[in-house]
């Protein structure tokens, strides 16, 4: 108790902590990761450090502390690399791991080539801390080493096999399901079967395909950069952005943070236009939204079809983020090219929300205690919406196959049985009830690798082993050896017995 009060104190008075020169890396990978990067850095900018931010959305206006290095003109080639999200879906789990890591690999080499990044490895810059969002990017962790400081991880998702190798976190597969897996910690024995072998298959992508990879372009770039594992392997912190409430608890190394939520702002006032639909829905507003990767424009005329129609037949209202115009929409559907999501979350006509079951946006309908109704397209989607139904406050319908008995069905249920609601609800509370706010936790830990030059006591020397060591396999490789010997050493024991038991009694035959 007295230790959660000293925390709370630190973070709510602030403690008198030199600023520090950080540098913040965000290459691009879609604006929903953007968010994750820009509230931690505008954060760390608030609180008075000097923050250069590598990133694909610099600010228009500028901002106190913070200072942009734009990759702006890398977003297009990069996303041609993806391809349309919609088809990465129907890849299986671990062609999508090896997809994730073929494209950060190239993503990774566009970005070091580009000229700013040419530059900023160039100058005689100092900084006292480097973050990274890590994505498939392992590469840029080179700049750690240049600057010779510390080195801090920001993840986009829940402790994975992407942040357990440079941490040598461990994960049971018996409890601690990977990253697509439609189900929760509570497996049955085909479903353990299916997740050992996607956690193996994907450590393996990790271990002799991604960074062996990433190593190749890190060496093309910067001839005299030393073993990428080396630099990997003193990661001082991870940060990751999940909370209990979305799901299972999970072992965690010290150096490794869970900060879900630390993204939610405090609700803004809305636009008039918008604020008045919300107010005058009395039955309640059902809030659509696939997020910023999967456009509602690329549906199918008969996806729709199917969708318009479900709506038409509920009595809530519908605000649903459509990119484009939508002719002949049920008078209850309104349609906007973009939605404050977490604002219009907030709101108390808010009964439901459908998405495709990004973490981002799940955590804001947790934060703010609203059942999900989940199209979940492709990687951790369907993870975040299979544990949503497995805990009782969400729904899935198939993105893929989407018909409208099914659809329709899932959202009347999700609009009218209030369980879903109380549910989400009961999450909240679990979210907000935490002795202090993420996003003073993750500016604590943060300032605490820089007070602690790194922090290496929080690392774990798990990082030290080798792969066999890691995982007993010259312990056991030792016992079955020595097993071995003991029963091969029984068995010719009971063998000479046995030939001199016969040889005796022929003896005394003979005689």
């Amino acid at each position: 108790m007295k230790l959660f009060l000293i925390f709370g104190i630190y973070v709510s008075f602030g403690v008198c902590v030199d600023a520090s020169k950080i540098l913040g890396l965000c290459p691009p990978t879609g604006h929903s990761h953007f968010t994750l990067c820009f509230r931690l850095m505008k954060e760390l900018a608030d609180k008075g450090h000097e923050v250069t931010f590598v990133n694909s959305f610099p600010q228009k206006t500028p901002i106190k502390n913070l200072k942009d290095i734009s990759l702006k003109d890398t977003v297009g080639p990069i996303s041609k690399l993806m391809g349309p999200l919609t088809d990465f879906g129907k890849l299986s789990y671990i062609q999508q791991v090896e997809h994730i890591s073929k494209f950060g690999t190239a993503q990774t080499e566009i970005v070091l080539q580009h000229k700013n990044i040419q530059a900023l490895m160039k100058s005689n810059e100092h900084f006292d801390l480097v973050i990274l969002y890590h994505w498939a990017n392992d590469a840029l962790a080179i700049f750690a080493h240049k600057f010779k400081c510390p080195l801090v991880m920001l993840s986009p998702w829940p402790s994975s096999i992407f942040d357990n190798y440079i941490s040598g976190n461990p994960a049971p597969t018996s409890f601690v399901t990977h990253l697509g897996a439609g189900y929760d910690s509570n497996m049955n024995f085909w479903e353990r079967i299916d997740n050992t072998y996607n956690q193996i298959a994907g450590e393996y992508i990790m271990h002799f395909r991604l960074i062996p990879a990433q190593n190749e372009i890190l060496k093309k770039a910067f001839p005299d950069a030393p073993e990428l594992s080396t630099i990997l392997y003193n990661t001082s912190l991870i940060l990751t952005p999940f909370h209990v409430s979305l799901g299972d608890p999970v072992p965690l190394q010290q150096n490794i943070k869970e900060i879900g939520g630390y993204h939610v702002t405090p609700p803004k006032p809305l636009p008039k236009d918008l604020q008045d639909f919300m107010d005058s829905s009395t039955e309640g507003v059902v809030i659509f939204s696939m997020g910023s990767n999967v456009k509602s424009g690329d549906f199918t005329p008969e996806t729709i079809k199917t969708i318009l129609n479900a709506f038409s037949k509920i009595k809530q209202k519908v605000l649903w983020k459509f990119e484009v115009d939508l002719p002949d929409k049920p008078a209850n559907v309104k349609i906007l090219p973009w939605l404050p999501q977490s604002d219009v979350l907030a709101h108390p006509n808010t009964v439901a929300f459908i998405s495709h079951g990004g973490l981002l946006g799940t955590t804001e309908a947790v934060y703010h205690g609203v059942p999900i109704l989940g199209l979940p397209a492709f990687w951790d989607q369907v993870k975040n919406i299979g544990v949503a139904v497995k805990k009782g406050y969400g729904l899935k319908a198939d993105f893929y196959n989407l018909d409208e008995q099914s659809f329709s069905s899932a959202l009347q249920e999700i609009v009218n049985n209030p369980k879903y609601r109380n549910t989400a609800k009961e999450r909240s509370r679990i979210m907000h009830d935490d002795p202090v706010k993420q996003l003073d936790k993750a500016v604590f830990w943060i300032e605490y690798v820089i007070r602690h030059k790194g922090a290496p006591h929080l690392r774990s020397a798990a990082v030290n082993l080798r792969w066999y060591q890691l995982y007993l396999l010259d312990i056991i490789s030792f016992f079955v050896v020595l097993i071995s010997i003991f029963i091969t050493s029984l068995y010719l024991l009971f063998k000479c017995v046995c030939r001199k038991n016969k040889s005796g009694k022929s003896d005394k035959k003979n005689k």
